[in-house]
């Protein structure tokens, strides 16, 4: 089998017991399934939920509890325990663990989007197992990034990972709701997510976990957007992620359609970015960017709106509305100054720089 990088995200059903406590035999089958993986050579990084549901108990709640600073007090105690419990694991097969906490202001900031890209890269590049949950204790939002569905969509996608594995306490999405239907059937695989998927995908049932059906086919579609196909499922021994990976989980498979995988650029500026002004095109200039994935070039440009500088992301209009969004080249009084003029005009700006407005690969189609 080719050597993949695989991100696996753990919930907290399929980490804890009824009693919000770690259940050491689900513990011990999900570390002995990951270390099997990096045995034949995979990149793994995981996304583990289970600080709340670790913690609560030990701060004298008897169930989950439901403010928000309780929620992040119980996150503050059991994140320490979740990590030292993989750490403990793991070093039955010399895996050392890095623990990486992060929170949706690490994705939209830039720099800092960049850096854990570099850190967790970095990481792999060493041979370390990446560990990765959401930052609760310090969250200014409910713990909706949510439930580790999206981190971990999100995490697959900049990573580039060949497969993101979202394990579970149900075997799959099905037709109809398998809790209240017994004529329910499991759904084998999924080239689309529609809208009415997602409407009957329901919520969570679990005690000690946020997130259900629903969040799950959220983050794999926006993993599968950016190339990342996805298994949604559960599984029991040491070969069952391995399994997966072959197409022999008990689950449901998310494939990638017509999408391919985008850098990090891109990646950023589709999900995470917030536009500064407003680009309008031509016709022309539309199908150059569109169907024949040429740079944008001010040729095509006949009107500008907003305040930006060099470096900002805009969005562009075409004919009939919002085409894309890019990294600009220009500052918008730039740009201004430079509208409709051709190639030839402006074969070089002043400053020295390249003549295109948008990069292609600063690109991304809306």
């Amino acid at each position: 089998m080719k050597k993949k990088r695989v991100v696996v995200k753990i919930g907290s059903s399929s980490l804890t017991n009824d009693n919000g406590e770690i259940d050491q035999k689900k513990f011990n089958d999900h570390v002995d399934a990951l270390a099997a993986l990096r045995e034949v050579g995979h990149e793994v990084l995981v996304v583990s939920s289970g600080a709340v549901a670790a913690g609560f108990k030990r701060l004298g709640y008897g169930t989950r509890p439901v403010t928000l600073k309780g929620r992040q007090a119980a996150a503050a105690v059991g994140q320490s325990l979740l990590i030292q419990s993989y750490i403990d694991k793991f070093s039955r097969y010399a895996i050392v663990p890095a623990q990486i906490l992060l929170t949706r202001d690490d994705f939209s900031n830039r720099n800092r989007y960049r850096n854990a890209h570099a850190t967790i890269t970095e990481l792999l590049a060493r041979r370390i197992l990446p560990i990765i949950n959401e930052n609760d204790t310090v969250s200014i939002r409910e713990l909706t990034f949510g439930d580790n569905d999206m981190l971990s969509a999100l995490v697959s996608g900049f990573i580039r990972a060949d497969q993101l594995v979202i394990l579970t306490d149900v075997n799959g999405l099905y037709d109809t709701n398998p809790h209240i239907d017994p004529s329910a059937k499991k759904i084998e695989s999924l080239t689309n997510i529609t809208d009415e998927m997602l409407s009957f995908a329901g919520e969570t049932d679990s005690k000690v976990g946020t997130g259900g059906m629903r969040s799950k086919l959220l983050a794999a579609k926006t993993a599968s957007s950016v190339g990342v196909p996805v298994f949604i499922g559960t599984g029991i021994g040491p070969t069952k992620l391995l399994d997966i990976l072959e197409g022999k989980g008990d689950g449901t498979y998310v494939s990638c359609g017509n999408h391919r995988s985008i850098n990090i650029s891109q990646q950023w500026i589709a999900m995470h970015s917030e536009s500064s002004g407003e680009i309008y095109v031509d016709k022309g200039a539309e199908d150059a960017v569109l169907l024949h994935s040429k740079n944008l070039l001010p040729a095509g440009i006949y009107k500008v709106i907003g305040n930006f500088v060099k470096g900002d992301i805009v969005d562009v209009y075409g004919v009939d509305g919002l085409i894309g969004k890019g990294e600009v080249g220009y500052s918008s009084n730039e740009l201004s100054s430079a509208i409709g003029k051709s190639s030839t005009e402006r074969s070089k700006r002043a400053s020295g720089t390249a003549i295109e407005v948008i990069h292609r690969e600063k690109w991304v189609t809306i």
